[in-house]
């Protein structure tokens, strides 16, 4: 039997040293700022980022891969036989599962496209567990089937600062009828069915971080922790840090902290956090 290869987009917060040592194969996404384009995790880094879109005149812009660079590399993977699955930002941010759609239809490979409904450290507990699975021999099936489990047992909770990226990028998704009472608060959303959804707002960081923390403990009582996240667009300070102690006061220390790709840096704008975790 061939190789399964794992492919990936520039927004899935694992590690240059996991996708190194595990072969990961990533198709990134770019970013126009003032008539300039950057290439998402090669000429573009994280928190200069902020910098850049800070003094921008206008909203950067991000741009899913072309089809045809999934199906260049879909091509050249499967070439002799082996397998591979795609595995994606959420569909309802971005483009960049369609792409990888289209580019399978078009290739003679065998593609197995997935949508994580996630994004960031979500989309990476996806990752983590696909390729624990093929490295322990199986198959894309039985890989698909257990990433639809994960995805059932994960939440992620969106905090942004100012609603301004949502609203000037139209990301706002079902919430659109809430912008005029939250323009003032901190609102929270969840990504749980995939889209940006808000389900509380909250008027202080303290008042952020004690719901989501309240809302941990709910979600994940009777089950074991698997894993815990917190991506932030330079929020770690104002919620990131006191969140992170109280998960640690539970007894779970791992708690995984990653500054967020520009491409979910430019929805949420400065000063968001991602709260992400994985239980069963």
């Amino acid at each position: 039997m061939g190789r399964i290869h794992i492919v990936t987009d520039s927004t899935c917060d694992l590690t240059k040293e996991e996708l190194m040592e595990h072969d990961i194969k990533v198709v990134p996404l770019t970013i126009q700022i003032d008539g300039k384009t950057y290439t998402d995790g090669q000429d573009v880094e994280p928190a200069p980022f902020l910098d850049l879109m800070n003094n921008s005149k206008e909203l950067p812009k991000s741009s899913q891969p072309a089809p045809g660079k999934f199906k260049e590399l879909y091509d050249e993977l499967g070439s002799n036989g082996d397998q591979i699955i795609s595995i994606h930002m959420t569909g309802s941010m971005s483009g960049t599962v369609d792409s990888a759609r289209q580019a399978a239809q078009m290739s003679d490979s065998d593609v197995t496209v997935v949508d994580s409904r996630y994004i960031a450290i979500g989309l990476a507990i996806q990752l983590r567990e696909a390729i624990k699975l093929r490295d322990a021999g199986a198959t894309v099936e039985q890989i698909v089937a257990r990433l639809d489990e994960v995805r059932k047992n994960t939440r992620l909770f969106v905090v942004v600062d100012k609603l301004d990226n949502l609203i000037k990028g139209g990301r706002i998704g079902k919430g659109t009828g809430m912008i005029g009472s939250l323009l003032n608060i901190k609102p929270i959303a969840t990504l749980d069915d995939g889209s940006y959804t808000p389900v509380a707002k909250a008027r202080s960081h303290k008042q952020v971080v004690s719901y989501l923390f309240k809302q941990f403990q709910e979600d994940v009582e009777g089950k074991t922790v698997k894993a815990v996240g917190i991506s932030h667009a330079d929020g770690l300070k104002t919620m990131g840090t006191p969140l992170i102690e109280m998960i640690q006061s539970t007894g779970f220390k791992n708690v995984e902290i990653k500054f967020t790709s520009p491409i979910i840096s430019t929805h949420t704008g400065p000063g968001a956090i991602g709260f992400i975790y994985f239980a069963e």
